[in-house]
């Protein structure tokens, strides 16, 4: 059994670690922590979490925080960079769901964020949580970046494209829609339903910070810098996010379908749909599954791929928790095996 707490447990990603790590068998919780609902039992604020978690939200005490064998980090930009080194220190593990990490360039941090970074010295240690790509890795981190919800669905769809050289890397589009979790718990205007419901618009045109996260991932795979148009957009649903992505295909009539399902094959939670077959969110929904189609309309050297993923399990919480399996020589699936809500 290892000791684990969690910094910033009221948010939607604090209550998804709650919940999924309620039910794993190698995990004892032994922190929960909140500034605002500090002595206030867990189970009065997450009423579905009765009989399974028994602790109060307490302040986020370092000494309490290092008895612990890992932290989770659930809380907003600029927090874990704050609190990583003391706890590393004393041999805490940790994993950041937040973006303090996963952005190797300070500077670009800085632009992006709107703060000095606390820690640069950390963010050539740290390992960027995605498991397709940084399996080995993970397994012997101390400190892992865990992905954005955008990166990892943009990030899945185009990597095996990108891998093989099959596309032109100056023309990559990613149309990506989310559902209103994706922006937290907290109170805003824009997030009422009275706002949202029975609307759709695209946000963050000009720029959004997922964008050089996503650039990243993909020039890490590429070896080169490459041009990506990122368009995020904002669905009235609660959870779920749907990447269709486009690439100029270098040579027209390649197999995609065997390319992308002989990448994935062993990939416990990426499920490449069979061809013609199209994903939609809710056959993911509360699970820690990708689901990829590709295909070449009409055979115009066009690449489409359709990547789903629950953005509170694969996009954040489930991550975590596969990373965390990871870590401690876990089987990688524990606790993670749940099949999508229908409906």
């Amino acid at each position: 059994m290892i000791r684990v707490g969690i910094v910033g447990g009221t948010g939607y990603t604090g209550a998804e670690l709650l919940r999924l790590l309620a039910r794993h068998p190698r995990v004892t919780l032994s922190a929960i922590t909140s500034r605002g609902e500090a002595g206030l039992a867990v189970a009065d604020l997450f009423p579905h979490l009765r009989g399974r978690v028994d602790l109060a939200f307490t302040e986020p005490d370092p000494g309490r925080l290092g008895e612990c064998d890992l932290v989770f980090f659930a809380t907003p930009n600029g927090t874990a960079m704050k609190m990583a080194p003391a706890l590393l220190d004393r041999g805490v593990k940790l994993i950041d769901l937040a973006a303090d990490f996963r952005l190797k360039d300070p500077k670009v941090w800085e632009h992006w964020y709107d703060m000095p970074h606390a820690c640069p010295e950390l963010l050539a240690e740290a390992v960027y949580g995605l498991p397709e790509i940084h399996r080995e890795a993970i397994r012997s981190a101390r400190l892992i970046a865990n992905p954005g919800c955008y990166p990892t669905a943009v990030t899945l769809g185009f990597l095996p494209l990108l891998e093989q050289g099959l596309v032109d890397p100056d023309w990559l589009v990613a149309d990506v829609k989310s559902g209103v979790s994706g922006a937290g718990r907290k109170a805003s205007v824009g997030m009422l339903m009275a706002e949202v419901g029975e609307s759709f618009k695209a946000y963050g045109v000009g720029g959004h910070r997922h964008q050089p996260e996503i650039a990243q991932n993909l020039a890490s795979v590429l070896g080169t810098d490459l041009r990506l148009t990122f368009v995020p957009h904002l669905l009235p649903m609660i959870r779920g996010i749907e990447a269709t992505l486009y690439a100029r295909l270098g040579e027209p009539g390649y197999d995609l379908q065997d390319l992308y399902r002989t990448r994935y094959h062993d990939e416990p939670f990426v499920d490449v749909m069979p061809a013609g077959a199209c994903p939609d969110t809710r056959s993911v929904r509360g699970s820690n599954y990708c689901r990829i189609a590709v295909t070449e309309p009409l055979g115009q050297g066009i690449a489409v791929v359709q990547s789903v993923i629950d953005n509170l399990v694969k996009g954040a919480a489930g991550q975590a928790i596969q990373n965390m399996n990871l870590m401690f020589a876990f089987e990688e699936t524990l606790a993670l095996e749940d099949l999508a809500l229908l409906p």
